[in-house]
């Protein structure tokens, strides 16, 4: 996580997607069990909001990209397993292009930032403001 007063991140909701098709093509899971490796992955900045995760599933659902069944269990209540689908597995390969794409227009700009704006790292002057 970010220490300094700079906001941007790649929240929940620009990864949150990706992050579920993936968790999903890994194995099918229940709303719970994803929310709990959401957090174990540590993947986003911040927790997750279990009403955002079942709100995206419920989309992804409608949008043929999961399917689910209940499930019921000796103890509990019945719960909904979620299942990829083959169109939710394109997806997920189109977001991981995505992804990349970003990750090297990011390793740009930071080549960029210590080439042009912080020569000071490797010995130069820097473009930023002094004092």
């Amino acid at each position: 996580m970010c220490k300094c007063s700079c906001s941007w991140n790649f929240t929940a909701d620009r990864l949150l997607l990706p992050v579920l098709l993936f968790l999903l093509r890994l194995k099918p899971a229940h709303g719970y069990e994803l929310i709990q490796k959401l957090a174990q992955l540590d993947l986003l900045e911040g927790e997750v909001d279990p009403a955002t995760v079942y709100r995206n599933l419920r989309r992804m659902e409608q949008e043929a990209l999961v399917v689910s069944s209940w499930e019921a269990t000796g103890t509990g209540p019945a719960r909904r397993k979620y299942t990829l689908t083959s169109r939710g597995e394109e997806l997920l390969d189109e977001c991981m292009l995505a992804v990349r794409r970003q990750k090297e227009k990011l390793e740009k700009f930071i080549r960029l930032y210590e080439n042009e704006c912080r020569p000071d790292l490797q010995g130069g002057e820097s473009c930023l403001p002094q004092g």
